[in-house]
């Protein structure tokens, strides 16, 4: 599974690591992710998420269901 959460699309980001000197060179930047079992009410069932430390936040305040709806909507999740 690659490195991309599932409820915002956040995913590893290019840019360059810089020495002391100046010299430039190419570094990854990964999202902070954890993989994470959600209780599901309305479904009555668990749901395992590969999402990020800001994602949780983001559930937390909106709700399981509507975030789960606007990550479908945007195509980060297929199905849930």
């Amino acid at each position: 599974m690659s490195r991309i959460c599932q409820i915002t699309g956040k995913k590893v980001m290019v840019g360059n690591h810089v020495s002391h000197s100046k010299r430039r060179t190419k570094r990854k930047f990964y999202p902070n992710l954890l993989t994470k079992k959600f209780y599901f009410e309305e479904e009555d069932r668990w749901i395992t998420l590969k999402v990020s430390v800001s994602a949780i936040r983001t559930i937390n305040k909106i709700g399981l269901k509507a975030a789960l709806e606007n990550a479908k909507e945007k195509g980060y999740i297929n199905k849930y």
